[in-house]
């Protein structure tokens, strides 16, 4: 009797770890999820200034945009932001994304398409998402 007592603490036990953890690991994919979508709308509509808030502040803070980078979003209008398949994961609480973003130069009208790869960090005591790579670069030759 004694035996099956233990045993069933300790099977409580477990499930009780096992439901905690699926609950911590549920919230942590909605906080990703909800990010990337709105990170994504941002981007769509081209507004890179709130776009920038999704950056890693140390991230912002060590490498901050110049007001010319800043000014170059202004040049495109966003007319697509394909992620393909989605997040993929990366080390532990990253994740990475590849993102083709196309646009079209408002003096040219030409549009060309930048490959973002993006790389996502979680940070377990806020349950929030930065990302870690920057804004994307519209002046790199794809």
């Amino acid at each position: 009797m004694r035996r099956l007592l233990v045993l069933a603490v300790l099977l409580f036990t477990l499930l009780f770890t096992l439901l905690l953890s699926s609950c911590a690991s549920d919230k942590r994919n909605m906080a990703l999820t909800n990010t990337l979508n709105a990170y994504a709308g941002v981007v769509r509509w081209g507004d890179f200034g709130n776009a920038l808030q999704f950056v890693d502040p140390k991230v912002r803070a060590e490498h901050p945009p110049s007001p010319l980078q800043m000014s170059r979003y202004e040049q495109f209008r966003v007319t697509g932001y394909d992620d393909g398949n989605g997040p993929s994961p990366g080390a532990e609480n990253e994740v990475r994304q590849v993102v083709a973003i196309s646009m079209v130069n408002n003096n040219t009208q030409a549009e060309r398409t930048v490959i973002d790869r993006q790389t996502w960090h979680y940070d377990p005591a806020t349950n929030h998402w930065w990302l870690m790579s920057g804004l994307p670069d519209i002046t790199a030759a794809q």
